[in-house]
C-alpha cells in the first residue's frame, strides 16, 4: 500500500512539473506585437483668436505610444515636436496656409504618417482708438493687432512710420513711443493709423487734426472750444458773408448776461501753433452791435512745447480792440513783441477771453481765419 502512495505521489510531481513549464497565458508566439499597429490616428486643432497665430495641436490614436509632430513651418527644432498620448504641442503660425504631418509610432515600433491640412486667416483689429499727446507725440490701442503704420498726411507718397505695441493677456495692443511730429506751414492735415493685424486685415482710423489755419469750414475737423465762465461758442452760418469774409461757416462767441470778466474759450490744438511760421496771429472778427466797440479781444498761448522757447502761461497775452460794427474786420496779434518768445516756439492750446474789463452782458461776436503769419 505504502508502495502504491509513493508511485502516486511521483506521478502527481511529474505532472505538475510539465503542467508550470509555462507561465499561464504565455508562450514563444509574439506575432500579436507585429499586428497591433496603431489606429485611428487623428488631431486635433486649437486654433487661438486673437490673431496670436498660435494653435494647439493634440494628436489621438489607438496603440500609439508616441507622435512626432511636423508643423509645416520653421527650421531645425523649432519644426516639429515629439508628443506623447494625451499631450498636446503649441506653434505660431503666420496668416498662411500648412500641411501638418503627424507620425504616429506604435508598441511595435511600427510608424503611420498622416497629413492635415491648416489654414489661418487674421481677423481684421477691432475698438482701433488713437490719441494725440503733446506736440502731436501718436499713440493708438486696439484689440487682436500686432503692430501699426501712421501717417501724418504732410507729404506726398508718404510711407507709413512703423509703431510698435506690447499686446496683454486681453489681446489690446498698445502702441507708442513715436517722436513728436513737426508739421509745415498750411493744413488741415488728415492723420491716418492703420492697425496691422498680422496678416492681410487692416483696420484704420482717419482724423482731420485741429489746428491753425482755422476757418471752420472742414466737415471732418472736430472744432473744440471748450468753455469756462459762462461763455457759448458753437460753429454757426457766417452772419454777413461779405467784404473780407465770404467762407460759409464761422464760429460765434457769446458772453452770457452776467459770465465773469475771466470767461472764454480754450482749444487744446492737435497740431501746435509755430511761430516758425510768423509771429503774428491774425483773425477775422465780425462785429454786430455797435455797443462793442472799444472792447477787447485777448489771445492767449498756453501749453507751451519745452525747448522751443515758447514761455509759460501767462507770457504769451496780447488784447486788439474791436474798430468795426456790421462788417468784418481783420485783428492782428503782434508776438514779436515779446522778446521772450523765441523764433521757434511752439504752443499746444489757443484760449480767447472777450471783453475781460467788464462781466457779461449778452455780447456776441463772430471770428473765422485764425492764421499764423509774418
Amino acid at each position: 500500500m505504502n508502495k502504491i502512495k509513493i508511485f502516486s505521489s511521483l506521478m502527481l510531481l511529474i505532472a505538475m512539473s510539465i503542467g508550470c513549464s509555462k507561465k499561464d497565458g504565455i508562450d514563444s508566439d509574439l506575432s500579436f506585437v507585429n499586428t497591433a499597429a496603431g489606429s485611428n490616428v487623428a488631431k486635433i486643432f486649437d486654433i487661438s483668436t486673437d490673431n496670436s497665430g498660435n494653435v494647439k495641436i493634440t494628436p489621438t490614436g489607438n496603440g500609439v505610444t508616441s507622435f512626432t509632430v511636423k508643423y509645416g513651418h520653421g527650421t531645425g527644432a523649432a519644426a516639429s515636436a515629439t508628443v506623447a498620448p494625451g499631450s498636446s504641442t503649441t506653434h505660431s503660425y503666420p496668416e498662411g496656409s500648412y500641411t501638418v504631418t503627424v507620425d504616429a509610432t506604435d508598441i511595435a515600433g511600427v510608424t503611420t504618417t498622416t497629413t492635415y491640412p491648416l489654414s489661418l486667416t487674421y481677423k481684421a483689429p477691432e475698438k482701433l482708438s488713437v490719441n494725440i499727446g503733446s506736440d502731436m507725440k501718436v499713440s493708438a490701442t486696439a484689440l487682436y493687432a500686432h503692430s501699426f503704420l501712421v501717417y501724418y498726411g504732410d507729404v506726398a507718397n508718404e510711407v507709413g512710420t512703423p509703431m510698435t505695441a506690447n499686446i496683454d493677456a486681453s489681446g489690446l495692443a498698445t502702441g507708442s513711443g513715436l517722436p513728436a511730429h513737426v508739421y509745415p506751414a498750411g493744413g488741415p492735415y488728415d492723420l491716418k493709423v492703420v492697425a496691422l493685424s498680422g496678416g492681410a486685415a487692416t483696420t484704420q482710423s482717419i482724423k482731420t487734426l485741429f489746428g491753425f489755419p482755422l476757418t471752420f469750414e472742414s466737415t471732418t475737423m472736430n472744432y473744440f472750444f471748450g468753455t469756462f465762465g459762462n461763455v457759448n461758442f458753437s460753429t454757426v452760418a457766417n452772419p454777413s458773408s461779405t467784404g473780407l469774409n465770404t467762407s460759409a461757416f464761422v464760429g460765434k462767441y457769446e458772453k452770457t448776461v452776467g459770465a465773469a470778466t475771466w470767461s472764454g474759450t480754450y482749444s487744446p490744438l492737435d497740431i501746435p501753433m509755430n511761430f516758425a511760421f510768423g509771429k503774428k496771429i491774425k483773425v477775422l472778427l465780425y462785429n454786430p452791435n455797435p455797443a462793442n466797440i472799444g472792447k477787447l479781444l485777448n489771445i492767449e498761448l498756453e501749453n507751451s512745447i519745452a525747448g522751443t522757447g515758447a514761455q509759460p502761461n501767462g507770457v504769451g497775452v496780447l488784447k486788439a480792440p474791436i474798430t468795426k460794427s456790421g462788417a468784418w474786420e481783420e485783428l492782428v496779434f503782434d508776438y514779436s513783441t515779446i522778446p521772450a518768445i523765441g523764433a521757434s516756439a511752439r504752443y499746444g492750446q489757443l484760449v480767447l477771453r472777450f471783453n475781460d474789463a467788464a462781466s457779461g452782458t449778452g455780447e456776441i461776436i463772430y471770428l473765422d481765419n485764425f492764421r499764423i503769419t509774418n
